[in-house]
């Protein structure tokens, strides 16, 4: 295939004091869809807060950086591409020099300095990107500074930004972590819009900040080793702030492969993350993985079409479209299993709406491994828009679809995530759609010519007499196995409607 019959795509180098990172996206769909991503430390904030001027050895080793960015990002037909700027070039006296730089090994591509106020906003398009109903503070940590912005009703309030980048704040304080601990509390004191979103959600972005997410879901043993959407409540990010500084002091940690390079980073984002935690108290902390490159895609990139989308139905769509066999299905599957859930909630009917739309996903894995291929698969896909208990529902729904027992050990991280009730809401369904595929064959119109109806001790399966040949011994016993499950005496009737 031709470059030239690809998708659309469009490329970012986030240029910021601790690396470099070439993005490119495929497409201008409501999630971005990565194909490329790759990062280099170059540390060029290292040492400018004392001599107003970027690393001299970041600066030596950038040009063979943004000379094969430049080569992957125009052979893969990237438009636009761009280079952001941020804390580093923004304040060092040579930052503009470096650009004239950036402008020979990369010409034609446009180089923007965001100002602190920018990044912020961007970071938060970025969270937005995959939460939209996000409510709170983002807290974007790099390495010369960290952005705070509030979100709001899909809107972004108050932008700042600070000098307590893990960089920065290392030099600021000498290394030494007591008296980066006075810094981050006296910055954040000094911004009086916190108090205004205090108790409320707190978004983490940036590297330093997954990093210790890492290490503690590696220390938790926590089953889904995804650091989007990884959420804690108050008093864990306590935990996890004390055990991080506690294991560092002591140079006892046992560290990940992934994070090793930012091991000297982490005591100064901890610090950050304590005050912060001090002054706002959020209810619970979100890590999330998308901030100033997505929210660059959702400003500049995403089709106007796509922009309100519902990041989730958007991603289900998307796996319908690749995986399912009949498309029009799922709006018969959700039809049919209306019934189901007795005052049903919207945000149940909405998570039942996207499980139908996936509920195929898996008709092309080899029979024999299915159930567990199709769990994996969901639990964890590449897909951002879904949080751990959404991914623990599917997969789990998925896998009981394709036939699961509940004491399958593979489960064991839906049933770590997942409440009793939640649980037991998406084996019901898992149940609901293997008796519907059994039933139907996969065709709309003969799942439609029958119904489900629950009532308060029975659960009866309605049918037309000309369908009395698909009434066979495995759809008997599949809606018996439901109701079983929903406590429930089942029965098969002709449907004189």
């Amino acid at each position: 295939m031709s470059l030239s019959s690809l998708s659309i795509r469009s490329a970012i180098v986030d240029l910021g004091s601790n690396s470099v990172r070439l993005v490119v996206f495929e497409g201008k769909g409501r999630n971005p869809v990565i194909i490329f991503n790759e990062k280099a430390t170059l540390r060029l904030g290292s040492g400018l807060e004392t001599t107003k001027r970027l690393n001299p050895q970041g600066v030596f080793l950038a040009e063979d950086v943004f000379k094969r960015f430049y080569a992957i990002a125009t052979k893969m037909k990237a438009d636009p591409f761009v280079v952001v700027a941020t804390a580093a070039v923004r304040d060092a006296e040579d930052g503009q020099k470096f650009l004239q730089k950036i402008h020979e090994w990369m010409p034609n591509v446009t180089v923007q300095i965001l100002s602190g106020e920018q990044e912020a906003e961007y970071a938060a398009a970025g969270v937005l990107c995959s939460i939209p109903n996000a409510d709170g503070i983002v807290a974007d940590i790099g390495g010369g500074s960290m952005e705070l912005v509030q979100i709001f009703q899909k809107k972004r309030y108050n932008a700042q930004t600070l000098p307590l980048g893990v960089i920065r704040l290392m030099d600021r304080a000498n290394k030494k972590i007591a008296k980066a601990n006075m810094i981050a509390s006296k910055d954040l004191k000094a911004v009086e819009w916190l108090n205004e979103a205090k108790k409320k959600r707190l978004y983490l972005v940036g590297g330093a900040f997954r990093a210790m997410a890492r290490l503690y879901m590696e220390y938790t043993s926590y089953p889904i080793f995804i650091v989007h959407y990884y959420t804690l409540s108050y008093s864990k990010a306590k935990e996890m702030v004390d055990w991080i500084l506690l294991k560092l002091k002591d140079g006892n940690l046992n560290t990940l492969a992934s994070i090793h390079k930012r091991l000297s980073d982490l005591p100064y984002a901890a610090t950050v993350l304590k005050q912060l935690l001090l002054i706002q108290k959020p209810v619970e902390i979100v890590f999330c993985a998308e901030g100033v490159r997505e929210g660059w895609y959702m400003r500049n990139v995403i089709a106007e079409t796509y922009r309100n989308q519902n990041p989730q139905e958007a991603a289900a769509l998307d796996i319908c479209k690749r995986l399912g066999r009949v498309q029009d299905f799922p709006a018969a599957l959700i039809k049919w299993t209306d019934s189901l859930f007795n005052q049903e909630e919207q945000v149940m009917k909405e998570k039942r709406w996207v499980a139908c739309l996936i509920s195929d996903s898996g008709c092309l894995d080899h029979p024999e491994y299915r159930k567990e291929q199709a769990y994996y698969r969901i639990l964890r896909m590449a897909v951002m828009a879904f949080d751990h208990q959404m991914r623990a529902f599917l997969a789990l729904t998925i896998a009981i679809r394709y036939d699961a027992t509940m004491n399958e050990k593979f489960l064991f991280a839906s049933k770590k995530i997942l409440t009793p009730k939640q649980y037991e809401q998406a084996v019901i369904l898992g149940l609901a759609f293997r008796l519907a595929y059994t039933l139907s064959g996969n065709i709309p119109d003969l799942l439609l010519r029958t119904r489900l109806k629950v009532g308060k001790k029975k659960l009866t399966l309605y049918y037309f007499h000309h369908l009395d040949a698909v009434i066979s011994e495995a759809v008997s016993r599949r809606l018996t196995r439901l109701g079983q499950l929903m406590g429930l005496e089942t029965k098969l009737m002709p449907d004189h409607k």
